[in-house]
């Protein structure tokens, strides 16, 4: 059974988002990477990592199939419920790094909060149909282990 299909048989947005966080902190590890988790679960960011001496605070998302086949999308604000009604928030200030899933083609992506759209993203992993290649957010620049690269050697 697929990742993918795993997802799905995981009813509560919940359940998804520790999945994320677990199999995030997994693929950092496995790459040298420390990982510091907040001891309370209501910080702007999910983990902090740290590269040569270097703190990067990251929130950490789960990339689902665009409506543009090839692409993953996940959301850059945080929704939570009031008794007035829905507040949504950015992240801008508050953390440096989206860590996200793509749990179509198992890859994690780090992706700046500088490069990150203010309701959501788009990551293209295949060629879009009508080959617009104008700004378009390919999977290659924000794959893990390039991003990491580029930190490391910054």
């Amino acid at each position: 059974m697929s990742r993918f299909e795993q997802y799905d048989r995981l009813e509560e947005p919940q359940k998804r988002g520790q999945a994320t966080e677990a199999i995030v902190t997994a693929e950092l590890i496995a790459r040298d990477v420390s990982v510091l988790t907040p001891a309370y679960d209501n910080e702007p960011y999910d983990l902090v990592i740290r590269l040569d001496d270097e703190f990067y605070r990251l929130q950490v998302k789960t990339a689902y199939d665009s409506q543009n086949d090839g692409a993953v999308e996940f959301r850059t604000r945080s929704v939570r419920t009031k008794s007035t009604g829905y507040e949504r928030e950015g992240y801008s200030g508050k953390i440096d790094y989206f860590a996200v899933l793509n749990v179509r083609t198992e890859e994690v992506y780090l992706v700046s909060i500088d490069d990150a759209g203010s309701a959501a993203t788009t990551i293209r992993y295949e060629p879009a149909a009508n080959n617009n290649r104008a700004n378009v957010n390919w999977h290659a620049e924000y794959q893990l282990n390039t991003v990491l690269g580029r930190l490391r050697s910054g």
